[in-house]
């Protein structure tokens, strides 16, 4: 390994290791490789959430000025205030969008993690920036299809959520108060847009209102297409080689609880099997891009199952803040 590399992973991967009564110490090839496998992962995953980032902004930015700006129609969330106020007022969408998106990233800082939150905020920026400077043609006026397709390009928010960002803070406003009240984040949400499409029946129209729930439908739709697990909460059963260093990572960097069971393994027509332990946690749909980031650091061939779960209740996955 040449000196330029051996000193990248010393300053950005290995400096946490190093014996603080030791700075000079040597690194073995052992030490150095795992050092690169980890480099490696994080810059591909980097790489990946950059781009998927970029794509959802370039989609959601397409669904404000080639359908719903034109047709003063609107979404639900952070978004959906920011085209309203933006329908009510002479202030620019994307000035709007970085003014009410401010205090969900404040507060995504302190539930879920600085990293969350600056990714958060350069994403919220982003699209600000493309909504300011890239023209997009008016598609259509067809009321239908304009709340339709105009929810259907807002579903790039979606892609950004795969890329560990947000562009619409409500979500994290439902996460901070669902363990506040103790309802479900689908709740919280509901009664969110309930006040923003109201309010937009009482200032626009009744008919504007209603397509702007057509379109939060077929964003929300849409959704669940773009998103793996697009649910509140996820569990999560692992089964690997290195199951305690499995457990350790969920509960030291993740901040999340582990039911560890017994099991045996089995395949083939003789049914071979041997003593495993299997791992059980569950975790938010934002975790998601963590977890798998720090598994394959860990074990790059773990079997993974992923199910869906409406709500928890108990634990610590409600009472602990979350971590990215």
């Amino acid at each position: 390994m040449n000196k330029f590399l051996k000193q990248i992973l010393t300053q950005i991967v290995l400096q946490n290791k190093r014996d603080q009564d030791n700075p000079e110490q040597e690194w073995t090839d052992q030490e150095l490789k795992e050092a690169w496998k980890i480099f490696k992962i994080n810059t591909i995953r980097y790489f990946k959430d950059i781009i998927l980032i970029t794509i959802g902004i370039f989609s959601a930015a397409f669904g404000f000025k080639g359908f719903l700006l034109t047709n003063h129609f609107i979404d639900g969330g952070a978004t959906g205030i920011s085209l309203l106020i933006s329908a009510l007022t002479i202030i620019p969408l994307y000035i709007l969008l970085i003014v009410v998106n401010i205090p969900f990233i404040i507060m995504g800082y302190f539930t879920i993690g600085r990293t969350f939150a600056i990714k958060t905020a350069l994403a919220i920026t982003g699209l600000a920036f493309v909504v300011a400077t890239v023209e997009f043609p008016n598609v259509t006026n067809d009321n239908l299809l304009v709340a339709l397709f105009g929810g259907f390009f807002l579903a790039g928010i979606g892609l950004s959520i795969r890329g560990g960002a947000v562009i619409d803070g409500t979500e994290v406003l439902a996460i901070y108060l669902s363990k506040k009240l103790g309802a479900t984040i689908g709740d919280i949400i509901i009664v969110i847009n309930i006040l923003i499409f109201g309010t937009a029946a009482y200032f626009l129209s009744v008919e504007i209102a209603l397509y702007s729930m057509v379109t939060y439908l077929a964003a929300s739709k849409t959704l669940d297409f773009v998103i793996e697990g697009i649910e509140e909460y996820t569990g999560v059963t692992i089964i690997s080689s290195y199951n305690d260093l499995v457990r350790n990572m969920i509960i030291e960097k993740l901040g999340r609880g582990v039911t560890v069971y017994n099991g045996k393994s089995g395949y083939g027509k003789a049914g071979e099997a041997k003593d495993i332990e299997i791992v059980y946690t569950v975790v938010t749909r934002l975790e998601l891009n963590k977890l798998n980031t720090e598994l394959e650091k860990i074990d790059s061939n773990a079997f993974v199952v992923m199910s869906s779960i409406k709500d928890s209740k108990g634990g610590m996955i409600k009472k602990r803040p979350l971590k990215h």
